[in-house]
């Protein structure tokens, strides 16, 4: 909760310094269905603060909410510039920007479920069929939304949804099932001149007709997330422009890091000792000889509230650690490792992870087919 008090201060002080006409969030106001009070009055809260001075807020539903909880006050606060949208609907959202004179229409989707599109797509279909059913359902809500685009407004779009191509973490909880639930590029090919998409935790562009790009979480949520840079992107564009953007660096999470401590308990008082990563929430990986009492975890917890894992390592364990750990890594995550390792520490294209992985697809898809 403090670091997202932090967050919402300081998005706040960059929409004033900024002097931002309007604030798109692009879904998942909350961690799940039924949120606590303080987070939707901290919601609230930012909401007013963000929408002080003329400002304008849009906001959608993502995978974690309950869309008609995050659409239930918005005949409240639509007066005051917050246009809420929970389900998916034809009508765009329309912002007068009083500093221009400009208009923006916004086609503006909340996460498509299948129960929220209420269409039916399990059933004897492959996986294929599932997603290119699903994607082509999404390109059309996407190009009717587009129908209230006019040379003299502003354009946009925004929604909740996987991207086929788009880099996931380990605290996304996933949105399809087996991947049917992706969205091919094209959908987004709807002549907006900017498009924000929420859903993926890591900041990215999306190779697609236009200028697509996830904005990324404002705070890291899991280990996976270590080292990423989040932010906010700024986005500065007329009617018929070509968008100027600016990626605006946040500093309110904490930094998260990992301790590997091959000399036990002794090691890891000795970084306590000299203040390392005090601020920071920490993964401790503790190689020991002897299980630990359940007063050395107490001790450590107490002597940094930041430590999150706890996390043994006892001899003849490691390998076994390392066959676990590699099971849950994506197959995208184990070729990114695989490939820095051989060429001493480079990063592969993303062409060539998507090579790869369309390799991976037609292999399987020829084991399914020898296996019928």
């Amino acid at each position: 909760m403090q670091e997202q008090e932090k967050f919402l201060e300081e998005l706040v002080l960059m929409a004033e310094e900024q002097q931002a006409d309007a604030i798109l969030m692009a879904g998942d106001v909350y961690d799940s269905v039924n949120p606590p009070a303080a987070a939707e009055t901290m919601f609230y809260e930012a909401a007013a603060r963000l929408t002080e001075n003329g400002r304008q807020l849009v906001v959608i539903s993502g995978n974690h909410d309950q869309p008609e909880r995050v659409s239930a006050v918005a005949p409240l606060v639509s007066r005051r510039g917050i246009s809420l949208v929970g389900l998916p609907t034809s009508e765009c959202v329309r912002l007068h920007v009083p500093r221009t004179g400009e208009t923006a229409v916004i086609a503006a989707l909340p996460y498509p479920s299948e129960a929220r599109l209420a269409e039916l797509l399990a059933g004897d279909g492959d996986e294929t069929e599932l997603r290119i059913a699903y994607s082509a359902k999404v390109g059309k809500l996407m190009r009717q939304l587009s129908g209230a685009f006019q040379p003299d407004t502003v354009n946009l779009a925004m929604s909740h949804i996987y991207v086929l191509g788009g880099l996931e973490c380990d605290s996304e909880r996933p949105i399809q099932v087996g991947g049917a639930y992706t969205v091919d590029p094209s959908a987004l090919d709807i002549g907006a001149q900017y498009t924000a998409l929420g859903h993926l935790h890591r900041p990215q562009a999306v190779k697609a007709g236009g200028m697509v790009r996830y904005s990324g979480s404002p705070l890291a949520y899991s280990f996976s997330e270590a080292g990423q840079a989040k932010s906010v992107m700024q986005v500065d564009v007329v009617p018929g422009g070509i968008p100027q953007t600016e990626e605006l660096f946040l500093t309110s999470g904490k930094p998260l890091v990992r301790w590997s401590c091959r000399g036990g308990l002794e090691e890891v008082w000795r970084y306590l000792d000299e203040g390392r990563d005090r601020s920071a929430f920490i993964d401790l990986e503790l190689h020991l000889g002897e299980a630990m009492s359940m007063g050395d975890i107490q001790k450590l917890r107490k002597a940094h509230e930041g430590i999150v894992h706890i996390r043994p390592v006892y001899p003849g364990h490691e390998a076994e650690e390392l066959v676990s750990s590699r099971a849950q890594m994506p197959v995208h995550e184990l070729f990114r490792k695989f490939y820095q390792r051989q060429s001493g520490g480079a990063e592969p294209e993303e062409e060539l992870v998507d090579l790869f992985m369309s390799l991976v697809s037609e292999d399987e898809e020829r084991r399914d087919g020898e296996a019928e």
